[in-house]
């Protein structure tokens, strides 16, 4: 097997954190932090894609509290709503290129804007070094 023919679906995480839109933000970043993760998606009630919660966007909740004494709301307020996704059936090869034309250090894998997985970085090169032992 080769690199090229290496999919998406083949390494990304299938098991995610999620998060409701209406889930409050400082039990959003509790998680974040309890898990050990960086971000994790937002979902609907269909399980359909609405969004990312990053570190990132969690600062945001860190100003709001030392600017106005603001500590929560819901992670809707602070979440990512343009988000670039990636499809199952994307080569390795292609989704790493991605990866070097942006700034992201995971993409969500959607069907159908269904989350059906996350591939990181990391996934691009276990896949690599996976294919490199033979």
């Amino acid at each position: 097997m080769s690199i090229k023919s290496c999919l998406v679906k083949d390494y990304m995480t299938k098991t995610l954190v999620t998060f409701k839109r209406d889930t409050n933000i400082l039990d959003a970043i509790h998680t974040l932090v309890e898990h050990r993760i960086a971000g994790a998606p937002v979902v609907d009630d269909a399980g359909s894609l609405v969004g990312m919660l990053s570190e990132l966007d969690c600062l945001r909740v860190a100003l709001q509290a030392g600017y106005y004494g603001e500590y929560g709301g819901p992670v809707a307020d602070y979440m990512s709503g343009d988000v670039m996704t990636v499809n199952a059936e994307m080569s390795i090869v292609d989704l790493a290129q991605r990866f070097l034309d942006s700034r992201y250090r995971r993409f969500p894998v959607t069907d159908k804007n269904r989350l059906v997985g996350q591939i990181s970085r990391r996934d691009v090169l276990r896949a690599l070094e996976l294919l490199a032992q033979g």
